[in-house]
């Protein structure tokens, strides 16, 4: 399963879309989240959340196959879009390090 992919669901209409991500969290402790960002397509997100965080880029990719699989079952449809939504999701990552990132002094 990619790391990064974008799911899309049509009604009357209107197209929403989820961005997901897997990424690893600072401190290379080896956990990672996963980050997911969902709106209307064309707009900015209209909700951005995170899960995790999990042991290692294998749970965190099985966790989201259930999430895709559940997804589909309701609708959606994975699509080929490139990510629009990627700094949005970069400044959640970034929220989510600011306890676990401590920088050397100089």
């Amino acid at each position: 399963m990619p790391r990064n992919l974008c799911l899309t669901r049509q009604c009357l209409g209107l197209v929403t879309r989820i961005e997901c991500s897997i990424r690893p969290l600072a401190g290379e402790t080896g956990m990672w989240t996963l980050l997911f960002a969902a709106g209307m397509a064309g707009e900015q997100p209209t909700a951005i959340k995170a899960q995790g965080p999990f042991h290692g880029p294998f749970v965190a990719e099985s966790i989201l196959k259930t999430i895709v699989e559940s997804l589909t079952s309701h609708g959606y449809e994975l699509a080929d879009d490139p990510q629009i939504w990627c700094l949005h999701l970069q400044a959640q990552l970034r929220e989510i390090n600011g306890g676990r990132c401590h920088p050397t002094a100089f």
